[in-house]
């Protein structure tokens, strides 16, 4: 049929509707009509039989990304089934097959994608666990508890989310990430699952689930989320054997406060059900958003998958002076430098920023592989479990060493031949040298703050720079109220965490960063500068004894017996003669902590014995292990004669150690004869 035949038939068709006041046949014919929303800006759109349109063709034959979906084509066989029409009698019959589409036609890319099945929403019955009580980061426990104790994570992430009122969580965000340690997938399916039944609107969740805790901290405050959930156990062993943990932060990035804790903790002790969606799963690999029909929902459930490292790495562009960090790691004489992940989080950034960026040659990095079990050791950078990085630095081969826990908050900083930066020390030489670092140009100095067990040395450089202080309990969450109230930049923890008002957590490789910046600017050496910063401001003679999963009966019947020995008032005045040295108490107390910004107190940090000579022993139990207990033994001893600041530290403290030993009773009562690790 030609040109003018097609179109006579067009104008007999038109008429014969015309006068019998029916359209019918027009679609049946041919012309079906595609609706498109005004969101996706398309015209509307008729289609030839047996033809697909531009907008399928754009969507790959599916239904488009945004906007209610569109009403699929229909075959010109569906209208068929209304009956036959009575004015195709009237056509003649050789015009009509040329217009009839093949009724096998397939589209070349395959059948049309469908729209998806609503999702089914569950409530499960559960019993309530009574020890689920949040420490300093979180919940954390062996990971055969969260798999062999029935909806033992269930509770705890229903618990969660329970806290965010039913009226906000349509339109809430959460950001999800953790640092790649075992059953790390399988928590956040869960997560996913539970938060898309609760009726919280977009899930944003690392590519793989891979997010530093300081990249989730990061996306929070960027993307303005109602908080963040971080599968877990930082420094703490991972693999089947191991640990893991999930951690709640709030919409300032930080870790969740006392009252939000212990609100947690509250409804894990009284829970009896929780609402899940069993079918829901979600691509974990595929970047872009992913949107489920919920039964009951008005909205879609929409998770988004993002780059895990991209959004930090622009953070820390406009912190630091990218061009000069490059020359001093690229550059003709370039720094040689030594990056350990320890199988961590953190190793996909190193590669990314340190490497690809800033040009430090590949093998400046090891370790970058984030493994559930961490290479079967312990990612905790500190000299006992990062010892391969340690001998390495010791050969003299490379300026700069540093290595990261498992979820890349923590950092431990080396100079030539392993000359050891103590974490106490590393925060105050960067408050000492911090306009090294452009942010601190642009925004000021608001304030200083460490936690109670740190050393002194940040107090000096703060008595000398006339920038206030602030001690506080061990929990970055304290420095986080400091920070949302502008009172605090610059802030660190002997435990190895150093951060500052970027975001609400310490930041592992952000204190990298911040270290090469100060040596590009200075042009010494890590241990010079060390050095250079005893002879101004004196020097905290720091130690840490780390007694592991000791018996937890045990160590709080010693902490009790200690607590109860030194709150004799007769106690004050007492005094110990070591060697040729006599120390004498001048203050003891069970550290409590005032908040300046909302009044909250905290109590029972830590048992202090202070020495007239500004000396400190401390003991604390740790909030960070997932069995048994943790005593922490801390010393700090401050020396100003220029004669002995250069001694050992265990030299130097040792009459102290055997004080705090004799004291508290501890090998007697715990059966043990020695730390598991000393720093």
């Amino acid at each position: 049929m030609g040109t003018e035949g097609f179109y006579v038939y067009c104008l007999f068709t038109l008429l014969i509707r015309w006068l019998t006041g029916s359209w019918s046949w027009v679609r049946s014919a041919g012309f079906t009509q595609l609706n498109i929303t005004r969101a996706q800006r398309v015209p509307t759109a008729y289609c030839w039989p047996g033809k697909r349109s531009k907008l399928e063709d754009l969507q790959g034959g599916g239904l488009a990304a945004e906007g209610p979906s569109p009403v699929p084509l229909r075959r010109r066989d569906e209208h068929n089934r209304r009956g036959p029409d009575p004015v195709r009698a009237l056509i003649p019959e050789q015009l009509q097959p040329q217009l009839r589409p093949p009724l096998a036609w397939q589209s070349p890319l395959g059948p049309r994608k469908q729209v998806a099945t609503m999702v089914k929403i569950v409530t499960v019955k559960t019993k309530a666990y009574q020890d689920q009580k949040p420490g300093t980061s979180g919940l954390r426990k062996r990971v055969k508890v969260f798999q062999s104790s029935s909806n033992y994570a269930e509770n705890f992430i229903q618990s969660i989310i329970s806290t965010v009122e039913p009226a906000q969580r349509q339109e809430a965000t959460l950001v999800v990430g953790g640092d790649g340690r075992f059953y790390m997938k399988e928590a956040i399916q869960l997560i996913v699952r539970i938060a898309a039944a609760n009726g919280i609107g977009r899930l944003v969740i690392g590519q793989n689930g891979i997010l530093s805790t300081p990249a989730v901290s990061c996306i929070i405050r960027k993307i303005k989320a109602i908080g963040g959930i971080i599968l877990t156990a930082s420094h703490n062993p991972g693999g089947p054997n191991g640990d893991f943990g999930i951690k709640f932060n709030i919409s300032n990035g930080g870790p969740a406060p006392e009252a939000i804790t212990d609100k947690i903790f509250q409804i894990s002790k009284t829970i009896e059900e929780y609402a899940i969606c069993p079918d829901l799963h979600v691509d974990l690999g595929v970047l872009g958003k992913q949107q489920f029909d919920l039964e009951n929902k008005f909205k879609p459930f929409t998770v988004e998958i993002v780059d895990s490292v991209e959004a930090y790495a622009t953070m820390l562009r406009n912190i630091f002076d990218f061009n000069a960090l490059k020359e001093l790691l690229s550059g003709p004489n370039r720094l040689n430098i030594r990056i350990d992940a320890m199988h961590g989080v953190v190793g996909p950034y190193v590669k990314k920023i340190l490497c690809e960026e800033l040009g430090a040659p590949a093998n400046s990095a090891v370790n970058c592989v984030p493994l559930e079990d961490f290479g079967g050791h312990h990612p905790d950078p500190n000299l006992t479990y990062a010892a391969d990085l340690v001998e390495t630095m010791k050969t003299g081969e490379h300026d700069f060493g540093a290595a990261f826990d498992g979820d890349g908050d923590r950092n431990m900083i080396l100079g030539k031949h392993g000359f050891f930066v103590n974490p106490s020390d590393s925060v105050a030489v960067i408050a000492a040298n911090i306009f090294s670092i452009p942010y601190f140009q642009q925004t000021g100095v608001r304030g200083f703050a460490r936690s109670m067990p740190t050393s002194g040395a940040l107090d000096r450089v703060a008595n000398a720079t006339k920038i206030a202080l602030y001690e506080t309990p061990t929990g970055w969450k304290f420095f986080g109220n400091l920070m949302d109230a502008s009172k605090l930049s610059l802030c660190g923890e002997e435990s190895f965490g150093t951060g500052s008002d970027h975001i609400r957590e310490k930041d592992g490789l952000w204190a990298v960063l911040a270290w090469l910046s100060i040596l590009a600017t200075r042009k010494q050496s890590v241990e010079d500068i060390l050095k250079d910063h005893w002879q101004k401001y004196g020097r905290n003679f720091f130690t840490r004894y780390d007694y592991e999963e000791v018996e937890a009966e045990g160590a709080n019947k010693m902490m009790k017996e200690l607590e109860a020995l030194i709150s004799d008032r007769s106690f004050v005045g007492k005094q110990f003669p070591v060697g040729d040295k006599v120390y004498t108490v001048e203050k003891i107390d069970n550290f409590e902590y005032s908040d300046p910004v909302d009044g909250s107190i905290s109590r029972n940090q830590g048992l202090r014995l202070l020495f007239a000579d500004g000396s400190r022993i401390i003991f604390r139990l740790s909030g960070t292990g997932s069995a048994g207990a943790t005593i922490r033994l801390y010393i700090d001893s401050y020396e100003k004669d220029l004669a002995k600041i250069y001694q050992d530290p265990q030299v130097m403290l040792a009459p102290l150690i055997s004080i705090a030993l004799k004291v508290s009773q501890l090998q007697e009562k715990t059966g043990r004869t020695a730390p598991t690790v000393i720093t």
